[in-house]
């Protein structure tokens, strides 16, 4: 299409709006306006490559922008709606600082005179988009947020953003998009990234949104990652009015049912192999001398949980390993390597969380799933207490946890 069709024929622009719903009430807190065009045969077409094309002039993208926003503030005010209800309004980063805001607060602030609260518009920014004028935005969205506005960075972490981005900015919402994510390979090393975000924006006061959920899979993702708001097809399509507040409320409730009940038979399985983890424990080392050499004991407990472990070894409460590896070969023999020796664990992310935790519960600690740098695969680590500070590890690899439920 071309972009003068569109200039000539303004009149065919209009704006959908897809819900945002949340998951403290399960309902509808807010609508995000998409720009579409209407054409002669009564098609629509999504018109988010207008505004990304750097071939088109600003001030074309600027007077559609202007017009699409103008007919969803009519629209907006002119329904009895709920008075927490919000309006996501998407805002290309360079056309708000080419003119410092004014084209965006002038249309806003007339609008206020007509009885629109501020506080219901939340202005989305794209993170990719903000690569100059930093400080100057930055002042910006200070001084929207005077004035009651609230700001969302969006697509956070889709690209090798900064993250420093979010402390740099304090957006009220981080919204993620997870559309990317196939239900047969959702990667675990976005858990990561995404885990990171989570917590810087909860260090901010910031909420999260997912975008883009289309499966099951992807609601379950974003609602096991820390998500508050969550937006896509999956759960209501773009329409050309306002869905009903309780629209997306029967779907959003048997999903979280079923979540909840796949959590907790998740903890139910982890539970049952700690518990008979430790009582292997109890068994094996009945059989240790008290005083028997390092590498004796993680070659027993090697042998004894060679069912579910690969690799054995014993660490310090200051995380400098006091053993060698006991690790199991292809073969399903078991060896020493001495090269673990002395080395120092402690920068590992909660090591010494995990230590604490151990000394005041008198009893063994099942980890997170990660990845180990060796293996290259998801794994998970038992450390159980055999001294006042000495801590046994056992490292349980994928194929053994592929095959039990609940354990990936």
């Amino acid at each position: 299409m071309d972009p003068l069709d569109i200039m000539m024929n303004l009149e065919q622009v209009i704006p959908y709006y897809q819900p945002v719903v949340s998951a403290d009430t399960r309902q509808v807190i807010g609508y995000e306006v998409k720009a579409y065009y209407l054409d002669e045969e009564d098609e629509i077409q999504r018109l988010d490559w207008f505004f990304k094309d750097p071939s088109i002039p600003h001030d074309f993208q600027l007077e559609v922008n202007h017009w699409i926003q103008q007919k969803a503030l009519d629209h907006f005010i002119s329904i009895k709606s709920d008075e927490s209800l919000v309006l996501f309004i998407n805002y290309n980063a360079h056309l708000l600082y080419k003119d410092d805001g004014e084209t965006l607060l002038s249309l806003l602030q007339s609008y206020e005179k007509k009885g629109l609260n501020l506080n219901r518009i939340v202005i989305e920014i794209k993170e990719e988009q903000i690569t100059e004028e930093m400080d100057s935005l930055r002042q910006l969205f200070k001084y929207m947020k005077t004035l009651g506005i609230q700001i969302a960075l969006d697509d956070v972490g889709k690209t090798n953003g900064n993250l420093g981005r979010l402390t740099h900015f304090e957006p009220n919402i981080v919204k993620i998009d997870v559309s990317f994510l196939k239900d047969d390979a959702l990667p675990h090393l976005y858990r990561e990234v995404h885990y990171s975000i989570s917590m810087l924006a909860r260090k901010i006061g910031a909420t999260l949104l997912f975008k883009g959920i289309s499966t099951y899979n992807q609601f379950n993702y974003a609602w096991r990652n820390g998500g508050r708001y969550y937006q896509g097809r999956y759960l209501s399509p773009s329409k050309p009015h306002f869905a009903e507040i309780d629209s997306c409320k029967e779907i959003i409730e048997r999903d979280f049912q079923l979540f909840v009940n796949y959590e907790k038979k998740k903890m139910k399985a982890q539970l049952e192999l700690s518990n008979r983890i430790n009582q292997q424990f109890s068994t094996t080392m009945q059989d240790i001398k008290g005083d028997a050499p390092y590498d004796e004991i993680i070659f027993t407990v090697g042998h004894a949980c060679s069912q579910f472990a690969f690799r054995v070894y014993i660490c310090s409460d200051e995380g400098i390993q006091l053993s060698s590896n006991a690790e199991k070969s292809k073969d399903g023999n078991w060896e020493l390597h001495y090269e673990g020796r002395q080395k120092n664990w402690s920068w590992r992310p909660y090591f010494f969380e995990n230590i604490v935790r151990m000394n005041v519960e008198k009893k063994g600690i099942l980890s997170d799933l990660y990845t180990d740098i060796e293996r290259d695969e998801q794994i998970r680590t038992y450390s159980y207490p055999i001294s006042d500070n000495k801590y046994i590890f056992i490292d349980i690899p994928y194929d053994y946890l592929y095959e039990q439920e609940g354990l990936l």
